[in-house]
């Protein structure tokens, strides 16, 4: 595996593993060795399946963010998603717009340690796995865990997101 323990975390690590431990989780943040810009550059450095990557995305739904933690292998069809969840509109937002409501850059969004809580949908996908990674606040930040953690620690709602 291409990773590392952290040795001067960046703040955003901090106060994710903080989220963390306030959960309840034991889970430590490591560092990846080089980016990970894809969910197949993720899997590669950490030697998983790329479904085993839990992408952090977030997204502008009726003027307010909504994060959805997707599998590495699904492309999330947003038309279904808004129509499930009864939103008008869902679409990407711009860089300012994930930095305001999450604290955290894009490529390193994590699904906890955001300045307030913010709607989570967890894709079922991510169940077909025992152990997945998720981002830590920083774009080299990871941390393993799984579907039942994640949904219990960002209160998310399960759904399959992806396009079929």
């Amino acid at each position: 595996m291409a990773w590392k323990n952290i040795e001067n975390p960046h703040p955003n690590g901090v106060r994710v593993q903080e989220a963390l431990a306030e959960r309840g989780v034991a889970t430590r943040i490591v560092e990846t060795l080089e980016g990970s810009p894809t969910a197949a550059t993720a899997a590669a450095q950490l030697d998983i399946e790329v479904g085993q990557v839990c992408n952090s995305l977030v997204f502008n739904a009726d003027g307010g963010p909504l994060l959805i933690l997707a599998s590495g292998g699904h492309n999330v069809d947003l038309d279904r998603v808004a129509r499930e969840l009864g939103f008008e509109s869902i679409h990407r937002p711009d860089a300012d717009f994930v930095r305001e409501f999450t604290g955290q850059p894009i490529g390193g969004v994590a699904p906890v340690g955001h300045p307030a809580a913010i709607r989570t949908i967890v894709d079922t996908h991510l169940a077909n796995w025992e152990v997945v990674w998720a981002a830590g606040g920083h774009p080299h930040y990871v941390f393993p865990t799984s579907f039942d953690e994640l949904v219990s620690i960002t209160r998310g709602e399960p759904l399959d997101v992806g396009v079929h």
